[in-house]
């Protein structure tokens, strides 16, 4: 198992972009050694901008050059850059539709020494509600990478996030392609289907395969793109496996689970559990302690899936 974090991609993505599109600008909020976006300021110190520790700049600095025909991508610690710059990206990048990528780092309890304050588990669902403004959560580091070349290829504004640390690479080896608005079945089933993001993704995948001794057959849906979100995908999972288990580190208010939900109950109702951070903030730990404590593990949403199938 390969163990890489999506924001090492990342870095290397907007390099190599960078050296096909020289109409590609990338900002910093003076966290470029964390972010991986200093790749690309040594390749291309003079497309690279450090705002200094004030996010709300670095989303005005960005909005300038988006302004001026510059394609931008503009990244910080997710706390940071979805909490302090809300209002910026709100009004000057999404109300105006304008061409960049808000690409944030270190999401979700995994920050974890850091502690509740750098810990992200609100952004999706701050973020999800804003008009025109695409939200992705890629599974791993291949999809982080893949993500970057479609934001660039497509006008308009995106919120992308990332966990902090190294994860198991979902995808090596297999012929993935990541496609705005569609979600991928990575694994079959018929009992129940689980639908994931982020490293969730890994973890629904052990699950899974973990249910196969108590007879289950779980289906894996990795939803990656949550908007513009493939409902097409999430109705049929509904109406062929009649429970949905969802899983994310983030908030269980507002975030993947909550825009699963608002399909399932318009088009296909069944039971639905959600599995993520349940309405408290973060705190200080390891890692994994912290994704025990929260019940973020295979264990976890096995439990979930047995209380969601009793419910069917």
């Amino acid at each position: 198992m390969t163990l890489v974090a999506p924001r090492d991609y990342y870095g290397k993505a907007l390099v190599e972009l960078g050296k096909v599109d020289p109409n590609v600008f990338v900002l910093d909020a003076d966290l470029s050694s964390s972010t991986k976006t200093g790749l690309f300021a040594k390749a291309f110190p003079d497309r690279f901008f450090n705002a200094g520790i004030a996010e709300q700049n670095a989303i005005g600095m960005a909005a300038g050059l988006a302004n001026m025909g510059k394609t931008v991508f503009v990244s910080s610690f997710a706390m940071f850059i979805s909490g302090r710059a809300w209002e910026q990206i709100r009004n000057t990048v999404a109300y105006t539709q304008l061409n960049v990528k808000v690409v944030a780092t270190h999401a979700g309890v995994t920050v974890g020494e850091d502690g509740g304050t750098h810990q992200a588990i609100e952004d999706i669902a701050i973020m999800r509600p804003i008009p025109f403004l695409k939200v992705l959560v890629p599974a791993d580091a291949i999809e982080a990478a893949q993500m970057v070349n479609v934001m660039a290829a497509e006008k308009g504004p995106f919120y992308m996030r990332m966990s902090r640390g190294a994860s198991p690479l979902v995808f090596e080896g297999i012929d993935y392609q990541f496609k705005l608005g569609k979600s991928d079945i990575i694994r079959q089933g018929k009992d129940v289907t689980i639908v994931a993001c982020g490293i969730m993704v890994d973890i629904a995948l052990r699950a899974a395969q973990k249910l196969i001794a108590n007879k289950i057959n779980a289906r894996v849906i990795n939803l990656s793109s949550i908007k513009p979100i493939d409902e097409a995908v999430l109705i049929a999972a509904a109406k062929e496996t009649g429970a949905i288990v969802t899983a994310e580190e983030h908030s269980v208010i507002g975030g993947m689970g909550s825009a699963v939900a608002e399909v399932i109950v318009k088009h296909a109702p069944v039971p639905i559990e959600m599995l993520g951070i349940e309405g408290v903030f973060g705190e200080s730990g390891k890692p994994d302690e912290l994704l025990e404590k929260h019940h973020l593990t295979v264990d976890g949403l096995i439990a979930k899936v047995h209380l969601v199938l009793a419910r069917k």
